[in-house]
Formats: C-alpha cells, structure tokens, sequence
C-alpha cells in the first residue's frame, strides 16, 4: 500500500506544534525539544522507515500512559484511562494492517489527550489522593523485582562511541525501569560510568561521569526525584571485557547500575515470616 509521505510529515509536524506537558520537557525547562518523542523527518517515501517511525512514537505515547496509571490517574479518571487503552490498542492495530495515516492521526490526538489527562492528574494529586492503599509486598517478591529492574537498566548497547546520549532503545528501558521504580518507591539507584579503552584516561573519566548524569538526568525526567539516584566514574578501569574490537568496545561502553533498597523501610513493612530463614 502506498502512502504518502508527505501528508503524514504535515500530522507529525502539527504533532509537535502542539503543546507539550511537563513530561515531554528537558530537565532544564527548555520546551522546544521533545525528548521522548523521536522527530519524523521523511527524506523518501522509505514505507519501513514511515512505518518504524510511527510505531516508535506508539511506543512513547504507550509509556507516558504506563507512567500516568502508576501515578494514579486509572483510579482518579478510570474512564480517560479505559479510553486511551483501548485507543493505543485500535493504532497498533492501523499500524499492523499498514494504515499509516489512520495511525498517525491517531497518534497525534492520544498524544494531546495524555497531555490533557497528565495535567488534570496533577491538579487532583496536588489536592489529594484517589490510589488505593498499596499491597505489602513479601520479600521474596522484593527480590524479584530488583532483579527485573537490574536487568532493564543494565542491558547492552546504552551508548555510541565518544558520546553520552542514549540510545533510543536504551531510553525506552529507563522509561519501563522507572515506571518501577515509581511504584517500589523503597528502592534507590547508584550509577557508574564506564567507558571503553580507546582515547586517555582523563577524557574517558570525564565521558564516563557524562554517562552516568545523562542517565541519571532521563530517569528525573521519566519521575523519579533527584535524591534517589547518586553518579560515579570509573572510566576505563573496569570493563566488562579485555580487548578493543569493535563489540568489545561496544559492551564496555556503559554504565552500571546498582539497586539499593532501604531495607529498613523495606522489613518495617515485612510480617516476620516473611524474611525468616526457614
């Protein structure tokens, strides 16, 4: 099916003509970059490439819903929220079945409407409370899902060579990774940066403290508070692999995160059985 490339860059360029809320801003408030939503520039009628950069800003739109329900608005506004699934489920389906203008527009007004929804939340939020108490988890469930976080925010290819922005796929698993983190709100982050053997060792210390804060700057963006996260560089003292081929490279360049829960806050909330050896 053919589609005009045209007609759907004047979609995407209205898209970002409209208003952003305050999740789509740079941490340092300058509102004329979108960072999560990635820019459509069509150079050719390249179908793959229509096709891949609509589903890419599906995918945004689906993780600035996934943070909205964890910050409550599936009990504050259940109705919006119905809506705007079943919305994100009929474009993925456009996209499935090559309606590429079908799923532009679409995407463009869900886009609007999490604007709309996040800013309604935030008003109600600031005022009071609508979640549900939150379940006590075990601690056998603590433990899992600090493993399933550590694997979101230490999977490979996070950086390319001599840089400190992130990969989009990488971006995408801090956007899951603090959806967590924003529930298990008992958890906190300590980031190093790393970085691989070529250049000197001074430059690759400062690259890799780079790393660390960018990724440090995307995770406050995506919700989480400042405090819970603290930086570190070890440049290219400790890699991963020895070696300087390309994929050895590659790997080394990154940053490792650990998990560290507040156990005491995390066993205050514990029934004794839950912890106890047995």
């Amino acid at each position: 099916m053919y589609v005009n490339s045209i007609t759907i860059s004047m979609i995407i360029w209205i898209f970002f003509c409209s208003g952003c809320s305050s999740l789509f801003n740079l941490a340092n408030n300058k509102p004329e970059k979108n960072i999560l939503f990635k820019s459509l520039k069509y150079e050719s009628d390249d179908f793959l490439k229509e096709t891949n950069e609509l589903q890419l800003n599906w995918e945004m739109n689906k993780l600035h819903l996934d943070m909205l329900i964890q910050k409550g608005a599936k009990w504050c506004f259940p109705a919006i929220v119905t809506q705007a699934v079943i919305t994100q489920d009929r474009i993925a389906h456009e996209l499935k079945d090559s309606l590429l203008i079908d799923a532009a527009n679409g995407i463009l007004i869900q886009h609007n409407r999490l604007n709309q929804l996040e800013s309604r939340l935030n008003y109600v939020i600031s005022k009071t409370s609508c979640q549900p108490p939150l379940q006590q988890d075990t601690f056998n469930q603590k433990i899992t899902v600090i493993k399933k976080i550590s694997n979101i925010l230490n999977s490979d290819n996070q950086f390319a060579h001599d840089s400190s922005e992130i990969n989009p796929k990488y971006m995408r698993k801090l956007a899951e990774a603090a959806n967590l983190l924003l529930i298990h709100n008992y958890l906190n982050l300590s980031i190093t940066g790393h970085s691989d053997s070529t250049g000197n060792k001074k430059y690759n210390e400062q690259l890799s403290m780079m790393r660390a804060t960018q990724v440090k700057r995307y995770l406050c963006i995506f919700g989480l508070e400042p405090e819970r996260i603290i930086t570190h560089s070890l440049g290219e003292s400790v890699p991963l692999f020895k070696g300087n081929s390309p994929e050895i490279n590659l790997a080394n360049r990154r940053v490792s995160i650990e998990i560290i829960p507040d156990w005491k806050d995390a066993f205050s909330m514990l029934k004794k059985d839950d912890y106890e050896l047995k």
